[in-house]
C-alpha cells in the first residue's frame, strides 16, 4: 500500500539511537506490512466514510490507537477518527451515513456510530489542556491536522490516515519511534503533561501494554511533575491503573509508577513497601515481593488478566508497614497485617473509585490470603475446611491462586512442601464437595422450620438460632433433620426466651 509510507516533514527529528540503522528500517518495513494485513478487513469502511466527508467538503482521518496498532499488526474492534468538520457536521454526516449514532462525548467534540457490525467514533481537531485549579480538561477546536497531531500524547498515537486518499501522516516519526520501541511525546514532554497530566500515567500503561521504553526526557518530566497528577479526577486515575494493572506487563509499568513518585500520590501503599522486610523474604523487601506475587498471580490466569487478582496480588501485603514490630532477638513480625491491610485496601480503591463489588473482594481476598499458613503445621478438620470454603465464597478459586502466588522463597524444599501442603488442601475440598454442598453451606433447619419447632414469630431469636445450626453444620457437617431438630431444642433450653 503505497499510501502508508511516511509523509515528508518540515521539522525532523534524530531518530532513536538505541537500534543500528539497518535493523531500524527492516522493523519499520515490518510494520507496514503489518499494518496493510491488519486495516485490509476494514478498508472499504474507511475509504467509504472518507468520501462521505470529502464530499462534504471537510477532511477525515484515522488516527491514534487504531494507527499505531495496525503497524503491530493488531485490529482495533473500535475505529477513531479525526476531523475539521464540527461536532453538528459530523452528526449530520454519520446520521445520514450510519445505522445509528450517538453524541455522548458532544462537549469534547466527539460524535460516535455505528454500521453493520462497525463502530467509529469522530473528533473534531481539538485540544485539551488543564487550569492549574480544575480536574477537567478545557476543549478548544483546532483547523488541521498537523496542529492536532502535534498535541497528542505520544508520537506513536500522533500518526494518521488520510481518507480517502490513504496518505499516512507521521509528522513526528511515530512509526520510528514505534519500530525502535521508544515512547516520546510530539513536543517536550513537560508541555504534553502540563497540557493533562494524566498522560504521565499513560505513558507507564503504554510501557506495560505495549513493552515500550519510555525516553529518559519523559521519565524526567515525570519526575518533575509528579504532584500535578493531583489535579485529575479520581476516576481518570483508576481507568488508567486498571488498564495498566491488565496489560501484558504491568510490573514494568507499576516500576515507572513507583520510580517517578507518580504511585506516591495514587498509590502511596504501594512505595512504602520499598523498605519494609519481610520476615518471610529476607532476601527481598515486601514491594519486591509483591511484584513477584502479582507475576506469579498472572501465570495462574486461566481466563485473560484478571484485575480482582492482580489487584488483591499488588496490595496483599499492604498492611506490613503499619504493623511492623522489632521483637527481641532481631527478629521481624507483622502481626494481624491482612486484617489492618484488608481496612487499607478498601479505604484507597473507594478512594480511587472503584465499585463497591471490587473493593469488597480485594478487601476479603487480601484478610483471608494468611489463612492457608499453619495447614501444614497440623490437620485440619473438616470443619476448619469447611470455614475455609464458606468464607471464602464465590472467591475460593482466586484465593487457591493468591496463595499458591504468595509463595516466593528461594528455598526449592519450602516451596515443595507449600505446594504440597496446598494441593492436599484442594484435594479435600473437592472430596468434601462431592460429600456435601461446601459451595452453599447452610444449617439442616431453615428460618421457617426454626419457628415452627420453638413456636415462635419472626425475631432475632430466630436469628440467633440459625446461626447456631449453621455452626453445628460447619463442625459437624451434614446432621439430619432429626438430629438437627434435637441440636435445636438442648440450645432453645438453654436460652432465657424459652422461660417465659
Amino acid at each position: 500500500m503505497a499510501g502508508l509510507d511516511p509523509v515528508l516533514h518540515e521539522e525532523s527529528r534524530e531518530p532513536a539511537p538505541a537500534e543500528p540503522a539497518a535493523v531500524l528500517e527492516r522493523a519499520l518495513e515490518e510494520a507496514r506490512g503489518r499494518a496493510v494485513s491488519a486495516l485490509e478487513p476494514v478498508m472499504a469502511v474507511l475509504v467509504e466514510l472518507g468520501r462521505v466527508f470529502e464530499g462534504a467538503g471537510f477532511e477525515l482521518s484515522l488516527v491514534g490507537g487504531p494507527v499505531r496498532d495496525a503497524f503491530l499488526g493488531r485490529r482495533s474492534s473500535d475505529l477513531d477518527f479525526t476531523t475539521d468538520a464540527r461536532p453538528d457536521d459530523t452528526v449530520a454526516l454519520l446520521k445520514a451515513w450510519g445505522d445509528t449514532h450517538w453524541e455522548v462525548g458532544r462537549d469534547f467534540g466527539t460524535i460516535g456510530a455505528r454500521k453493520r457490525d462497525v463502530v467509529v467514533e469522530v473528533t473534531t481537531y481539538r485540544s485539551e489542556s488543564y487550569d492549574p485549579d480544575s480536574r477537567k480538561p478545557e476543549v478548544s477546536y483546532g483547523d488541521d491536522l498537523v496542529g492536532d497531531l502535534s498535541r497528542r500524547d505520544f508520537t506513536v498515537n500522533a500518526m494518521a490516515l488520510r481518507l480517502p486518499s490513504l496518505d499516512f501522516a507521521d509528522p513526528h516519526d511515530g512509526l520510528t519511534d514505534l519500530a525502535a520501541g521508544v515512547l516520546r511525546t510530539p513536543g517536550t514532554p513537560e508541555q504534553s503533561f502540563s497540557d493533562d497530566p494524566l498522560r504521565m500515567m499513560r505513558a507507564a500503561r503504554f510501557a506495560a501494554q505495549l513493552r515500550l521504553r519510555v525516553a529518559p526526557e519523559v521519565t524526567r518530566a515525570m519526575t518533575a511533575m509528579a504532584d500535578r497528577i493531583a489535579i485529575v479526577s479520581a476516576e481518570r486515575v483508576r481507568v488508567e491503573l486498571e488498564k495498566t494493572l491488565v496489560a501484558a506487563d504491568p510490573v514494568a509499568g507499576l516500576r515507572i509508577l513507583v520510580d517517578t513518585g507518580l504511585a506516591a500520590h495514587v498509590l502511596p501503599e504501594l512505595p512504602a513497601l520499598q523498605l519494609e522486610i519481610d520476615e518471610h523474604h529476607r532476601h527481598k523487601d515486601v514491594y519486591e515481593h509483591s511484584l513477584t506475587v502479582l507475576q506469579q498471580a498472572m501465570d495462574l490466569e486461566t481466563d485473560g488478566p484478571d484485575l480482582l487478582l492482580r489487584l488483591a496480588a499488588l496490595l496483599h501485603d499492604i498492611g506490613k508497614p503499619r504493623t511492623r514490630r522489632f521483637e527481641d532477638g532481631g527478629g521481624v513480625s507483622f502481626h494481624h497485617h491482612e486484617v489492618v491491610g484488608a481496612k487499607m485496601v478498601a479505604k484507597r480503591l473507594k478512594a480511587l473509585r472503584f465499585d463497591n463489588d471490587t473493593v469488597k473482594a480485594v478487601a476479603r481476598l487480601t484478610e483471608l490470603h494468611l489463612r492457608f499458613h499453619g495447614y501444614g503445621d497440623g490437620e485440619w478438620t473438616d470443619s476448619a475446611v469447611r470455614r475455609y470454603v464458606t468464607d471464602a465464597g464465590p472467591l475460593l478459586p482466586r484465593l487457591h491462586q493468591l496463595t499458591r502466588s504468595d509463595c516466593t522463597t528461594r528455598n526449592a524444599r519450602k516451596a515443595k512442601r507449600l505446594s504440597d501442603a496446598y494441593d492436599h488442601l484442594e484435594a479435600r475440598i473437592a472430596a468434601l464437595r462431592e460429600q456435601e454442598e461446601l459451595d452453599a453451606i447452610r444449617p439442616d433447619l431453615d428460618g421457617n422450620a426454626i419457628m415452627q419447632l420453638l413456636g415462635i414469630g419472626p425475631s432475632r431469636v430466630v436469628g440467633r438460632a440459625y446461626q447456631h445450626l449453621l455452626g453445628v453444620r460447619m463442625d459437624r457437617g451434614p446432621l439430619g433433620p432429626e438430629e438437627a431438630e434435637r441440636e435445636l431444642r438442648a440450645w432453645w433450653a438453654q436460652q432465657p426466651e424459652s422461660q417465659g
